[in-house]
């Protein structure tokens, strides 16, 4: 491959110097030897010169901004017109009231309502207000809504917040009837959930540990102080996240506590609130299951003697006592289910694509759901690459399922299903104004991988976009933790496609789209599958002359951001630009330190560098420990300054090493959000204003 990163770079920012980071000695011990450092102090955020030193870095980009400022503010303009900024959610029907969200021009945040007919609740002069977060919001530079839960006789709603980013929510409680929050607050609350007991006397909720691990339940009696509340779980064991929510039939409260290879369920009556949690099935390695309600029988879905999962029932008096419903079947890895009255609606994923199955109380197979014209696209000679899931069905015995659709090219779209005759309703598609969606056309390309592996890519361009390898490309990635990643619409992708760009999604081992085995295959010792298959998804664009080999990028937040990072250091020259959010790129150092937030949870997914067996192999591809003397592409790195999740000095050291290493002048940014955390900015208007500033950065240098 050519190498891009060499080509003449756009001019840096003027008037500015690039701030350098001081270097202090600092080694770190490990299993492959010693390894200097000189970029740890910045792991201490109250040091004085850490803040000096990322807010010299956003000056610098944003002196680089503002020399683009007109693009940005264009961009921004585009994705606002493209968006219905007053509008409203269909109504959901649940307890005799009807529920929607509406949104309001110039209002950054979702306003929740209800009213008693679909009627009243579609007008904002009837509908009921229950919660408004631009209200709630106000004077908070961040604002992320966590629980937002109705008591089962619907007089009041749990909701929590958090402010500054670090995932710690302060939960109230809402009386309903007179629009104003009880007494009770309780601080420190995570988002591992909430649960009502039917009487809405108790409130079930979780906290976290010292290193930001979910893993004590407690139960609030309204109108008590938090010092009283009673523990009614304790998990122990570091690996494990604890979470609580209640059966779909609002009869039992579940106690879940997983690890990345096992989990363990308790059962609670929401009836008896004050009740003994009762074990489902006592966790075993490499286990997993979880259990809902679906009538005169729990329902369970688990892992045991299926790689890719089952479904089993078991007696309402012995949870833990299974036989199987649904049988395994290797390649259709089952995610969720979601009982119903009188069917079960289950959730899986085939060949990269997901797909809804409904399974009859009395029937013994389940069938596929068939979506109509929902699905049909321009992909291929055949269905579009999209996304089906389940939408909001609250309602325990509806005969109707609610599901939600959308592709690279269909804006998000919700359908009533009849369960029984198959009839789809559609009910909203997202308003796009100023969009004409048959402009652009989507598709599915296999890309095969050095060892063999067929791996999918989707593929969005405009229809007038040229093939000849002159266009420039986005190839985004993910690839972690089995997280399934189907392709879904924006409004922001469009200005790039607008513009002539070919954006691609790639789907790597280490995600879940192909199958259990999918996620095996890209994790652990076999972690750089993930990025030797991200490579050849970039290769593939530019030898089909999909994109142009000089002006291709690479963007990716999160575990993305340690494959956009991974990629980069391994193969510099193959990307002209580079976007990392959030980036886990000191892989190592993090997995050595159990102290931080999340290691000990994380060894099951990534490996314990502490041993040699991983040493080595995470040392490999990390890629703060790779970053040498080269041509680096542009780069754009984001960070969260309260973000618990990947702590703001990976992606600061990362740009540091950056800077006094590499070889070319190419852009280097760092932004940090100083108020913010693994999200980025809460209120839409600040999201698309973040959007701009990305879709600015990759239009500039490619």
């Amino acid at each position: 491959m050519p190498d891009r990163a060499a080509a003449t770079p756009p001019p840096t920012a003027t008037g500015i110097d690039e701030p350098i980071a001081k270097r202090l000695s600092h080694i770190w011990s490990r299993p492959t030897g010693d390894v200097e450092d000189p970029y740890a102090w910045l792991a201490n955020r109250d040091d004085p010169d850490t803040s000096a030193y990322l807010e010299a870095e956003n000056a610098y980009s944003s002196a680089w901004f503002d020399e683009r400022a007109d693009l940005i503010e264009d961009i921004f303009g585009e994705i606002r017109s493209r968006v219905q900024e007053t509008d409203l959610s269909p109504p959901v029907f649940h307890g005799d009231w009807w529920y929607v969200t509406r949104t309001v021009d110039g209002l950054a945040y979702p306003i929740h309502c209800r009213a008693r007919t679909a009627e009243e609740a579609s007008d904002p002069a009837r509908a009921e207000v229950m919660l408004d977060q631009n209200i709630e919001a106000e004077g908070c530079e961040y604002f992320d809504l966590g629980a937002f839960d109705i008591s089962p006789d619907h007089r009041l709603a749990a909701w929590s917040a958090d402010t500054n980013g670090d995932e710690h929510y302060t939960l109230k409680i809402r009386d309903l009837v007179s629009g104003t929050d009880l007494e009770d607050t309780i601080a420190d609350t995570t988002w591992g959930g909430i649960a009502w007991s039917i009487d809405g006397r108790y409130v079930f909720y979780v906290t976290p540990d010292e290193q930001e691990r979910p893993c004590r339940v407690w139960r609030h009696r309204l109108g008590t102080a938090q010092s009283d509340d009673t523990l009614v779980f304790e998990e122990p064991d570091q690996r494990f996240f604890v979470g609580i929510g209640m059966t779909r039939s609002e009869e039992w409260i579940l106690i879940h506590s997983g690890s990345k290879t096992s989990s363990e369920q308790w059962l609670l009556p929401a009836a008896d609130p004050t009740a003994q949690p009762m074990a489902v099935l006592e966790r075993t390695d490499d286990l997993e299951y979880e259990i809902d309600h679906w009538g005169d029988r729990f329902v369970v879905l688990t892992n045991l003697d299926a790689v890719d999962f089952r479904i089993m029932t078991a007696p309402l008096d012995a949870p833990g006592e299974w036989t199987e419903l649904v049988p395994h079947v290797p390649g259709q890895r089952i995610t969720s289910i979601d009982p119903f009255a009188g069917h079960l609606v289950i959730h899986e994923w085939v060949d990269a694509q997901p797909r809804l199955r409904i399974l009859g109380r009395d029937n013994p197979e389940a069938r596929v759901l068939d979506l109509g014209d929902l699905a049909m696209g321009a992909g291929n000679g055949g269905i579009e690459p999209h996304d089906v899931n389940v939408g909001a069905n609250p309602e325990w015995t509806s005969p109707t399922l609610r599901v939600m659709y959308q592709s690279l090219t269909t804006p998000a779209t919700i359908a009533d299903v009849d369960v029984v005759t198959d009839a789809v309703t559609i009910v909203k598609r997202t308003p796009t104004p100023n969009v004409d969606l048959s402009r652009y056309r989507a598709w599915r390309e296999w890309v095969t991988a050095p060892d063999g592996t067929e791996v999918p890519l989707d593929v969005i361009a405009a229809v007038d976009t040229p093939t000849d390898g002159t266009a420039p490309g986005v190839l985004y990635g993910y690839g972690a933790y089995e997280v399934s990643l189907p392709p879904w619409f924006s409004v922001g992708r469009l200005s790039l496609l607008d513009r002539g760009v070919v954006w691609a999604l790639a789907h790597p081992r280490g995600g879940g789209e192909l199958g259990r085995g999918w996620y095996l295959g890209g994790k652990l010792h076999n972690k750089t599958n993930t990025f030797t298959d991200t490579l050849a998804c970039a290769h593939h664009l530019a030898e089909t002359t999909l994109c142009s080999p000089e002006r291709l990028a690479l963007r990716g937040g999160s575990a993305g951001g340690l494959l956009v990072g991974a990629c980069v250091t391994r193969e510099p020259g193959t990307f002209a630009a580079a976007v990392a959010e959030v980036p886990f790129v000191d892989i190592v150092t993090t997995m050595n330190d159990a102290t931080l937030p999340l290691t000990v949870t994380e060894w099951e997914e990534w490996g314990d560098p502490r041993h040699d067996d991983f040493a080595a192999y995470m040392v490999a591809y990390s890629p703060y420990d790779n970053t040498v003397a080269a041509d680096y592409p542009a780069l754009f790195v984001t960070a969260g300054l309260n973000d618990p999740r990947v702590s703001y000095h990976e992606p600061a050291k990362w740009v540091a090493r950056l800077r006094a290493v590499r070889t070319n002048d190419a852009p280097l940014l760092l932004r940090t959000e100083m108020g913010a955390g693994h999200g980025g900015p809460t209120g839409r208007y600040d999201a698309w204003r973040d959007e701009a500033r990305v879709l600015t950065f990759l239009l500039s240098v490619l």
